[in-house]
């Protein structure tokens, strides 16, 4: 399936009314689904995200812009943010399965239906650029909404679609920018001052436009010229950021607002960072940030272990606890709260279809001795692994903060991101393992009434039975991969643990014999010979290996406990 992602902002962020009757269109256009709306007051403007695919999506954006146009007027408009139309931008974003041109064709499509539909005047910016002027969004904008009148009817400013004419309409609807772009994320930074000079200043230190250069001083000396007589420029400190100062009346601080527009070569926490920094130096302090929309689960995964990397924490815990130290330490709920599962897009999007792993033990206990098959031994197996992986995990992090082996911390953090891997994909499997006996089922239930039916209901069953091999042989070879970090724990974690080092092993043992008696189980109906010769080979080698090394973890426990 394709996806791209679709975040208009409008130029309404304070009537409630407005906001919801425009939302609501997105709603009416089935295969979309609604993500985020992130309503501000001092902006006047509003940000809204979806996503499905694209079809779907630039018919909703059609339909949104539409209403924008009969909802919002922009000739009483007054906002902070800079702006030129109703719907000031429209970018879309590929998600998966598409590529950055394919989406630049949709974005043109759409570009074209609103300037010939709803005659509104249209630039294109970023990729979908069609001159290289136009890729930035900021050039597009220049002068705003109060200087189209002069600006559209110029040779070099013609809208690329629609009417190029400030006539009744476009008084009322502005301009739009729509776009195809890589993921940006609008960032804002909060300070303990109003001053948005100082804002400002902090903001073209870290920018890659950075400032203009001049004599005497940042603010009131003469601007220095090149050979050409352009201004010259001092470059910021980040590639891919844009940044600008402004005082916040709702809120009653100043902040910079940034955007990332590429967080593979400047992260969130760099850019937080090195703002803090300069804001020190200015006698300023950062009180917070806050992100506008939504964010890739990885930046903010990224930020939590830079982080607890500051505090010469282990790395070995939860996603969730990780974000949660994000969170914290960028100050991302100073001024409202931050609710991951509405602002991280891989929670939003929801598409996780493990159904066994989310219950609670006594729900998960009370569902495998049910009469239903499934799950079983294998679902079984999976967890004892991932219980196991846990108590390693949980060594490692005991260690890492004993007292007085500070120095040692990143050597336990390390084994233990190590076992934390093994104990996430155990718990996968835990519904994989279930997954895999329900296509078994399903190819049993396939019709057999003639030849044909026959044949393909025969090589759907052989294909689920092999992946039902498959998938146990998976837990196998998971499980004894974390015998490594029980050993290394036991020989040189924390020794008021080792009791655990041994429970783990024993879970670990329990997952590998487990997994293999559903893999030899579920080769009784295969009728691949050498697959199975093999399979069995690979699982029985695991087997006596494990053992082996389950003998000396022990070993090691029983040396401790004596």
């Amino acid at each position: 399936m394709q996806l791209i992602e679709c975040v208009p902002n409008i130029s309404e962020g304070r009537d409630n009314i407005i906001i919801n009757k425009i939302v609501d269109v997105i709603e009416t256009v089935e295969g979309v689904k609604l993500l985020n709306v992130d309503p501000g007051k001092a902006t006047n403007r509003t940000v809204i995200t979806f996503v499905g695919e694209p079809q779907p999506v630039i018919e909703a954006a059609f339909l949104l812009i539409e209403k924008s146009k009969e909802l919002i007027n922009m000739s009483i408009h007054k906002g902070e943010h800079p702006r030129m139309g109703a719907v000031d931008v429209c970018p879309l974003i590929p998600i998966s399965n598409i590529t950055m041109e394919e989406t630049v064709e949709y974005a043109h499509k759409l570009s074209q239906r609103v300037g010939d539909e709803l005659g509104i005047p249209v630039y294109c910016y970023e990729n979908a650029a069609k001159e290289e002027k136009r890729i930035n969004l900021s050039n597009c904008r220049s002068g705003e909404y109060e200087g189209l009148s002069k600006k559209i009817i110029t040779s070099d400013w013609e809208p690329d679609y629609g009417p190029n004419i400030f006539n009744d309409n476009v008084v009322k609807s502005g301009v739009t920018a729509i776009s195809a772009r890589d993921f940006l994320i609008a960032y804002n930074v909060n300070l303990n001052s109003t001053s948005s000079r100082r804002a400002n200043a902090i903001a073209f230190d870290l920018r890659e436009a950075g400032r203009i250069q001049r004599e005497g001083g940042e603010i009131s000396g003469k601007i220095l010229k090149d050979e050409n007589g352009d201004a010259v420029r001092q470059p910021g400190l980040f590639k891919n950021l844009k940044g600008i100062g402004w005082f916040i009346e709702e809120y009653g601080i100043a902040q910079i607002s940034y955007n990332l527009t590429n967080i593979n070569v400047t992260s969130l926490h760099d850019v937080f960072e090195k703002t803090c920094e300069r804001a020190n130096i200015r006698g300023l302090r950062v009180t917070g940030s806050e992100l506008i929309g939504l964010v890739p689960k990885k930046v903010l995964i990224d930020a939590g272990k830079y982080f607890l990397k500051k505090q010469s924490r282990s790395l070995a815990i939860s996603d969730k606890e990780i974000i949660h130290i994000a969170v914290k330490s960028l100050g991302l709920d100073e001024l409202q709260s931050f609710n991951p599962n509405e602002r991280i897009i891989e929670y939003a999007l929801n598409d996780d279809d493990q159904q066994l792993a989310k219950m609670n033990l006594i729900d998960f206990a009370n569902k495998t001795s049910s009469e239903s098959p499934a799950p079983g031994g294998g679902s079984i197996s999976a967890y004892c692994g991932a219980l196991g992986a846990a108590l390693s995990t949980m060594v490692a992090n005991l260690s890492a903060n004993k007292r007085g082996w500070d120095d040692k911390w990143e050597f336990y953090s390390n084994w233990g991101e190590q076992s934390l891997g093994y104990q996430n994909k155990l718990v996968r499997l835990v519904d994989e393992d279930t997954l895999a006996f329900n296509k078994i089922m399903a190819a049993i239930s396939l019709p057999k009434d003639s030849p044909e039916q026959k044949k393909i209901r025969s090589i759907a069953l052989q294909n689920a039975t092999k992946y039902a091999i498959e998938v146990p042989f998976q837990i196998m070879q998971t499980a004894f991969a974390c015998l490594e970090s029980i050993k290394c724990m036991a020989e040189l974690g924390n020794p008021n643990s080792i009791s655990d080092a041994g429970v783990a092993v024993l879970c670990i043992r329990t997952a590998v014999m487990g997994a293999f008696l559903n893999v030899r189980i579920n080769c009784k109906d295969l009728n691949d010979d050498k697959f199975i010769s093999q399979i069995l080979k690979k699982g029985r080698a695991l087997v006596e290996e494990t053992n082996k090394i389950e003998s000396e973890i022990l070993s090691l426990v029983d040396i401790e406990l004596k």
